[in-house]
């Protein structure tokens, strides 16, 4: 079990970019899958983007093209780097390890 801290939210304009980071208190290179979510007022909470150890990636038909998710083992980090922001981006995001570890979100709200 790790813990999860995320950084790098705010506030942007449309179109604007975000670059999100989970920082984890251990090695993160064992870690199978690990996703980002995001949960918007009132809805569910989504699956954003996935990467595995072995770096392969998948990603919501939503920000297909504008997301990228990665990972530095050597920093025990993941990554969201978030491009062409949308106002329908606005939600929280949260980082997450497949054995069900959670941070504790980060707040996005992209302004028309």
């Amino acid at each position: 079990q790790v813990q999860l801290v995320e950084s790098g939210g705010g506030q942007v304009q449309a179109g604007g970019s975000l670059r999100l980071s989970c920082a984890a208190s251990g090695s993160i290179s064992s870690i199978y899958v690990m996703r980002w979510y995001r949960q918007a007022p009132g809805n569910q909470r989504e699956v954003v983007a996935m990467i595995l150890s072995s770096g392969v990636t998948n990603y919501a038909d939503s920000v297909k093209g504008r997301f990228t998710i990665s990972r530095d083992n050597a920093k025990n980090t993941l990554y969201l780097q978030m491009n062409s922001l949308k106002p329908e981006d606005t939600a929280v995001y949260y980082c997450n390890t497949w054995k069900g570890d959670w941070g504790q979100g980060t707040q996005v709200t992209v302004s028309p």
